[in-house]
């Protein structure tokens, strides 16, 4: 007498074609944001990218969007920038008198800047700047004059600076992300004043844009 074969079990679906859940298509949309942010994609590409996690159903097509991305959950820790393409040497000083001065957009940061303002005023906005050291001292004068330090929001800011019949605004002394780039601002300010702010990069601004407008449809699909 024959015996019977045991039943074939049922063969189970490859991964990728398992469904996504929100969960999934979240963890997938926070590591877009971060590598938007560290500059790893354009904003553009974010756009995009963020329509195809939104509308994906399977992980096969989540995987994709960031297979050239650092694995998900790894946690990196912040390093001196080391450029592809050749960048301007760092701008060590700035100096306004009766007259101004701006560091702005994508310019090279050295480990020490000083700048100097007499009946002038100078703008240091470090928010797209390339650091090629962890620590970043500021030390800044104005006599009679102002500067205007601008931090980017993850980075820790020290504010040790001295005023004399003038401001140094030490409200933007904050402990930033681990890792993240410290900023210490310090010097002398007489009959004028050297300002420090924290504000968000425009990659960050981005993401929040961005953000509000994925809710605001999740809203109205709620709605509808």
């Amino acid at each position: 007498m024959s015996q019977l074969s045991e039943p074939t079990p049922p063969v189970p679906a490859a991964t990728g074609e398992l469904r996504a859940s929100n969960a999934d298509r979240e963890r997938v949309a926070n590591a877009l944001h971060e590598a938007a942010a560290e500059g790893r994609i354009d904003l553009n590409e974010l756009d995009v990218r963020l329509n195809q996690v939104y509308g994906a159903k399977t992980y096969a097509e989540l995987q994709p969007l960031t297979q050239d991305l650092p694995a998900l959950g790894t946690a990196h820790q912040w390093a001196p920038a080391q450029p592809q393409a050749p960048v301007l040497p760092p701008s060590r000083q700035g100096v306004a008198i009766m007259s101004s001065f701006k560091r702005a957009g994508n310019w090279t940061v050295p480990d020490k800047f000083e700048c100097f303002a007499f009946w002038g005023g100078g703008v240091i906005d470090l928010r797209e700047a390339i650091f090629t050291s962890q620590t970043v001292t500021i030390r800044a004068v104005a006599i009679m004059g102002g500067i205007d330090v601008i931090a980017p929001e993850f980075a820790t800011v020290h504010v040790s600076g001295v005023g004399v019949m003038g401001g140094f605004n030490d409200a933007a002394t904050y402990q930033g992300a681990p890792g993240a780039p410290i900023i210490i601002v310090t010097g002398f300010a007489f009959w004028g004043g050297v300002s420090v702010k924290r504000r968000a990069t425009r990659a960050e601004i981005e993401r929040r844009r961005l953000e509000r407008k994925r809710l605001k449809a999740e809203r109205k699909a709620q709605d509808d």
